[in-house]
């Protein structure tokens, strides 16, 4: 791993010269800003019993289903396209680090975006002196769970990227794997089909794995290990078979 941040310094700087991150950032926190005036706009009407901060994280589904595909649809396949992957390979670095040296820079990028949105809350607080806009459960809570959460996301978006050479059909791929985890596995712990005895442990796999659900204990400030562990061995299990997949292209072509 000892060119992993070389690999990772040369994928952050290409990230920072290409117009497309910029034009990206600009979309997201226009995005987001609409959606926070909007949240606004609800409690000068009538108040709510939530938090803004959790209102806001509420939506968070919005902008990772369509953001997380374009930061991660290029990476590997625009690279397997160009044929430029079995250039990389043959110096001396490996597939790992490649693959690793992308996803660092794609969840960095990630964080930024999304750490940016702090600044919302901050001019809120300047303007209208009232500290109950900026309750640190809710935002610490909230922000926690971006970054860990993200961890999974980006990771499957890099897999995705890992199996075409096409990036538009990476972005589908990925915006397919993470709507299914989000909302597919919340319809499928609702519905009948997992109510039958012999399929208690399905029903409990699937309940364990329900994102909104960690999204609302996170932002009540409730930190369960075993929502960090399942971010975290899906984080694991998605870089492996990304690297399993470059891997796989590579003796086949």
């Amino acid at each position: 791993m000892k060119h992993f941040f070389t690999l990772l310094s040369h994928e952050i700087r290409m990230l920072l010269v290409s117009p497309s991150t910029y034009l990206a950032a600009l979309l997201f926190l226009s995005f987001m800003g609409f959606i926070f005036t909007t949240i606004l706009e609800s409690y000068s009407k009538a108040p709510l019993e939530l938090s803004p901060a959790q209102v806001f994280f509420q939506l968070f589904w919005l902008p990772v289903l369509f953001m997380v595909p374009m930061l991660t649809m290029k990476c590997l396949a625009e690279e397997r396209r160009l044929g430029t992957i079995e250039t990389l390979l043959t110096t001396p670095v490996t597939t790992t680090e490649v693959v690793l040296g992308k996803y660092g820079a794609a969840y960095l990028l990630y964080l930024a975006l999304w750490g940016s949105t702090a600044g919302f809350f901050l001019i809120l607080r300047k303007f209208s002196g009232d500290v109950r806009f900026m309750d640190p459960g809710p935002l610490l809570g909230g922000y926690l769970f971006i970054a860990v959460s993200g961890l999974l996301f980006v990771a499957l978006g890099v897999f995705a990227s890992s199996l075409s050479r096409n990036q538009a059909v990476a972005g589908i791929l990925c915006f397919t794997m993470i709507f299914g985890l989000i909302f597919g596995l919340s319809f499928l712990a609702g519905s009948s089909i997992l109510h039958r005895e012999a399929l208690q442990p399905a029903r409990q796999a699937v309940e364990y794995a329900q994102v909104l659900t960690h999204r609302d204990d996170f932002t009540r400030g409730v930190i369960d290990t075993r929502q960090l562990l399942f971010y975290l061995s899906g984080t694991v299990l998605a870089l492996i078979f990304s690297i399993l997949g470059v891997e796989a292209k590579l003796l086949h072509s």
